[in-house]
């Protein structure tokens, strides 16, 4: 018996011996090897960023060109390999990139990433190319070489723009914060990240979507709704298409607009009607440009003088990217002119309460049914009536 224990013992050692490039006795494939050694050029390769070491970056692999990233003020760096696989001597990764960005983000930005690497003459792991996982958006770095521009107020970043042309958004920003915490108040961060790619295609590509949702929107403001104080910062994303299109004015109102965005999160969720999150970010976004009604709801005025007036306040259906140009501008124009009303009415510091109180109830049934009673003391229903009042007054 003792014998024969010794056999199947040895035949135990010879089928691991044999298997040793597969399986470890153990059960672990070698797959599990090969993410480990993945995961330690990758944290060389996030120490390199950090350390500003172009060299040591380069050893790491080709891909992204350190060049790429080098303006970009990195706070924190890293990836997280969540699987690897192997096919001789390359690899294709799966990974979650975490960074910050210094001063403005309080919590990392995450993103899928997935690699391919090969093994050099060495035996060593090399990233060979890092693209956004599937369903990921873009990093800007992704599309070219980082410029930053630093204002008062605002980082901006762009790839395949010019200094000179990021310094303007840069300035318009700059004009933007202190006319948002004019009206809503400074309990915000106070500063702005914008994002500036070469073209709309590019912008659909940080977004994630296809670029027919975003033609002939001129920027748009990306984070989490409800984030507090621990989350990353929004990044107002421009189109450069559509932006190229406006005046000064309209810039700036733009600008301001999706910076009230930025500093209105906090209290937005989905309680929030978007009539009221875009009408009130209109609201503060030409509150001191001196535009009238008749000047800047054009949609609506041509909508009333067919007899279209409108029988009750936007949907968030009306606001969809639809390709209905019509549609949406009018939407926006009747969000507008619904908070412009409460704050003739009501006053200023009264729409900032109603915001807050609909953003407190964390949930959209009885909301904005609710902020209406406690604070403007009416009800919906007098309210709507109201409303196609004003806009009839303003208009018609």
């Amino acid at each position: 018996m003792a014998g024969h224990r010794r056999v199947r013992g040895s035949g135990v050692v010879a089928l691991c011996l044999l298997l040793v490039a597969l399986v470890s006795c153990g059960g672990r494939p070698t797959t599990q090897s090969a993410r480990a050694e993945v995961q330690a050029v990758l944290d060389r390769r996030a120490a390199a960023v950090l350390g500003h070491d172009a060299r040591a970056y380069a050893a790491t692999g080709t891909a992204i060109p350190y060049a790429r990233l080098r303006a970009v003020p990195l706070a924190a760096w890293s990836y997280r390999v969540t699987a690897v696989r192997r096919d001789g001597d390359t690899a294709s990764a799966d990974a979650e990139l975490s960074y910050r960005v210094e001063g403005y983000d309080k919590a990392p930005v995450t993103t899928g990433r997935t690699l391919r690497l090969a093994l050099d003459t060495g035996g060593r792991w090399s990233v060979t190319s890092e693209q956004p996982a599937r369903e990921a958006g873009e990093q800007l770095w992704d599309q070219g070489q980082v410029i930053a521009v630093r204002g008062a107020h605002s980082l901006v970043l762009g790839a395949g723009q010019g200094e000179e042309r990021l310094r303007e958004f840069a300035e318009l920003a700059d004009g933007a914060v202190p006319a948002v915490s004019a009206a809503w108040g400074t309990g915000w961060a106070g500063h702005v990240v914008v994002l500036v790619p070469k073209s709309l295609r590019d912008m659909a590509g940080l977004l994630g979507s296809p670029a027919s949702s975003y033609r002939g929107i001129a920027a748009v403001t990306t984070g989490e709704t409800g984030g507090g104080t621990g989350a990353p910062a929004d990044r107002i994303v421009v189109n450069p298409e559509a932006y190229a299109m406006l005046g000064q004015t309209g810039r700036q109102v733009v600008i301001t607009h999706e910076t009230t965005h930025v500093a209105t999160r906090a209290h937005t969720n989905a309680a929030t009607p978007l009539w009221l999150s875009e009408g009130y970010a209109d609201w503060v976004g030409y509150r001191e440009t001196g535009r009238t009604p008749l000047q800047a709801a054009s949609e609506l005025r041509s909508a009333l003088a067919r007899g279209e007036l409108p029988a009750g306040l936007p949907t968030d259906e009306d606001f969809g990217f639809s390709g209905d140009s019509g549609r949406l501008a009018r939407a926006y124009e009747g969000g507008w002119l619904a908070c412009r009303m409460i704050a003739e009415r009501w006053g200023e510091v009264r729409l900032d309460a109603f915001y807050r109180a609909v953003g407190a109830h964390q949930e959209r049934p009885g909301a904005v049914e609710g902020a209406l009673k406690s604070v403007l003391g009416t009800s919906t229903a007098d309210f709507t009536a109201d409303w196609r009042a004003y806009l009839t007054d303003q208009l018609g």
